[in-house]
């Protein structure tokens, strides 16, 4: 049965607190950061610079 007394067993701190796999909360912030990790890098990978070689094939 879900009451007050079970809230009180998932005290966390520190990181465990905002990441924890117990709570929706947590589980939703995971899954944010994975989902903007992933952003970061595609957006990494599509606008850093492309070098052009020095000397063209003909």
């Amino acid at each position: 049965m879900a009451g007050p007394e079970t809230d009180a067993q998932f005290q966390f701190t520190g990181m465990k607190k905002h990441f924890s796999s117990y709570t929706l909360t947590g589980r939703m912030n995971c899954v944010l950061a994975t989902y903007g990790g992933i952003a970061l890098m595609v957006l990494y990978f599509k606008l850093r610079s492309k070098k052009t070689p020095a000397v063209k094939a003909t």
